[in-house]
């Protein structure tokens, strides 16, 4: 008779809930590192080099900067030590910094009705919400704040006021310089100056 087949035990990493194999392909591949290290070292192999690669490198750091040596090397210690924390996302990107710029652009819908849209003034510290009151008032027209498609606040504004609104907005809030306003004009970004 047959042996009877007992299931396969699966080993799941505690910190991507992953199965190690896949660990690397995860969200955090650098947080599961250690515990590939202790609990599954045979799947990764180059791991346990760059640990020990790792440990030596900063074993050597220690040691150079407890020696007796020049003061440049010392302060070159202390600039490495001090370099710049970077916001990582998901899978690793590296999260960049909003630049401060309005962006306008108009889109056209049922043929002959427009919607112009501005994106960008909360960069400046203005309230969209007041923004969209003031630009309603100004043009005699219907203006909402609105979630744009990258999930950002933006004010849409009811007609064709694209090139009235950079003089409005200048005036009204002179934080906004000119030159931080941009038109997207087919598909791409044009200076309002």
């Amino acid at each position: 008779m047959a042996e009877k087949l007992q299931p396969i035990r699966v080993i799941y990493c505690p910190i991507c809930s992953l199965p190690p194999e896949y660990c690397e392909f995860g969200s955090d591949f650098e947080k599961c590192k250690p515990w590939l290290i202790q609990n599954v070292p045979h799947l990764y192999p180059d791991l346990i080099k760059e640990a020990n690669e790792k440990d030596t490198d900063q074993i050597s750091d220690k040691l150079q900067s407890t020696g007796i040596s020049s003061g440049t090397s010392a302060a070159a210690a202390t600039s490495a030590s001090k370099q710049e924390v970077v916001k990582r996302l998901p899978g690793g990107k590296i999260k960049k910094k909003d630049r401060q710029e309005v962006v306008i652009e108009k889109v056209i819908r049922n043929k002959r009705k427009c919607i112009t849209t501005v994106k960008g003034l909360e960069l400046f510290g203005i309230k969209l919400s007041d923004a969209s009151k003031k630009l309603g008032k100004k043009f005699a027209t219907g203006a909402s704040v609105v979630k744009g498609p990258t999930e950002k606040d933006q004010i849409d504004v009811q007609g064709d006021i694209a090139y009235d609104i950079v003089e409005f907005i200048t005036d009204t809030w002179p934080d906004v310089p000119e030159a931080a306003i941009f038109f997207i004009e087919d598909g791409r970004k044009v200076p309002a100056a």
